[in-house]
């Protein structure tokens, strides 16, 4: 960031300081990996994402968009600013040519070139344009994961208003994209899918997919999945993980197909988050597309589970050759000391999560 930003952004939000007493220390790394506080004194923070000046835009669960400056470059944010606020569900976002996106959970807005206006305007709220207001207002399983491709066409996922049951709106449980002005199939019979991401190279969208509920501590599996053709079905409510029909649901659509993930997380672990690493200035070789997925942790397991940062490693057909825990440590016995939510790969190659129970971002980075 040059002297002028550094200077302007020291004088716009709220100044706050990385406190002494964070307890990053029970948190386990892979080797040459550490970790360190990125920012605190967040609410509910979520979906992420970074603007071509450095700037780091968080949506937090509880209705506000943050924008988060790291103005001497030392990898702690310095100060914060507040950008929309008195919203509903504001758990995702993204940046497309300079455009901020964010989400309610029946709403998508966008601010126009938000770095310029935060370095024109000291004070107040930029001006937001509707996107979009049809989308269902379900609270359950309502809100909402925000992604560009490289058209700058948008995708977001409706999650199913239950448990489990059969919806007449067709936009329940699956995952859309806004083709002009009318909303697209990209994935149908999809429970709950609360991260996705395009891979590097194939730009084929890989997606999370949170399991159902009630039906023990072992099953079904939450998932992860690949969309090789759009438009295709996953599976709910009739059939879960790879092969798990549903008890109440799975005889009214026996012998059909769908379309099985390609790799099963585990039952009740609640995925919120995925991202591609794909910054290939800062981590080894080996982590050059690999996958990171925040592992919420389950709510209703007679013994916890997730907690956790899983590593998964592709082959060139997007094929799951092996995965294996990243960060680990948030569980601790049945304790929880804190929940992932979402992964974003900065443009300084580092790699943030946010944990929207200790209300801070973590920033990893390699130092061997």
């Amino acid at each position: 960031m040059n002297l002028r930003n550094f200077f302007l952004y020291s004088f716009i939000g709220i100044f706050f300081s990385i406190p002494i007493s964070a307890n990053i220390d029970q948190l386990v790394l892979k080797p040459g990996f550490e970790i360190s506080i990125f920012a605190d004194d967040l609410d509910s923070p979520r979906q992420m994402a970074q603007g071509d000046n450095g700037t780091i835009f968080v949506g937090e669960r509880t209705g506000q968009i943050v924008a988060l400056f790291d103005s001497d470059g030392n990898g702690q944010v310095d100060s914060k600013r507040v950008i929309a606020d008195s919203l509903n569900y504001s758990t995702g976002v993204s940046i497309f040519n300079g455009d901020l996106y964010f989400s309610e959970i029946s709403k998508i807005w966008k601010i126009l070139d938000i770095e310029d206006w935060l370095q024109k305007n000291h004070s107040g709220f930029p001006e937001k344009i509707l996107i979009t207001d049809d989308l269902p207002d379900d609270k359950w399983h309502g809100w909402k994961w925000l992604k560009h491709d490289l058209k700058g066409v948008i995708y977001t996922n409706v999650g199913a208003p239950c448990n489990i049951c059969l919806s007449e709106n067709p936009q329940y449980a699956s995952i859309l994209k806004l083709s002009g002005n009318t909303w697209e199939y990209v994935a149908k019979g999809v429970r709950n899918s609360v991260g996705f991401d395009f891979h590097p190279e194939t730009q084929k969208l890989f997606f999370t997919d949170n399991g159902r509920d009630w039906l023990g501590d072992d099953s079904p599996s939450c998932e992860l999945n690949r969309v090789d053709e759009e438009g295709l079905f996953y599976g709910f409510p009739f059939q879960h993980a790879v092969n798990v029909k549903d008890p109440e649901f799975g005889d009214i659509k026996s012998g059909y197909d769908y379309v099985t993930p390609i790799l099963e997380l585990g039952a009740h672990v609640a995925p919120t988050g995925i991202a591609f690493y794909d910054n290939n200035s800062h981590f080894p070789k080996e982590f050059h597309n690999n996958l990171f997925i925040t592992l919420h942790g389950s709510w209703n397991r007679s013994k916890k589970v997730g907690y956790k940062v899983l590593r998964v490693t592709l082959n060139q057909f997007g094929e799951v050759v092996a995965s294996d825990d990243f960060i680990t440590g948030w569980l601790e016995g049945q304790k929880v000391l804190g929940r992932p939510s979402a992964p974003l790969v900065a443009s300084d190659g580092s790699l943030l999560i946010s944990d929207d129970k200790a209300n801070v971002i973590y920033r990893i980075s390699y130092t061997q």
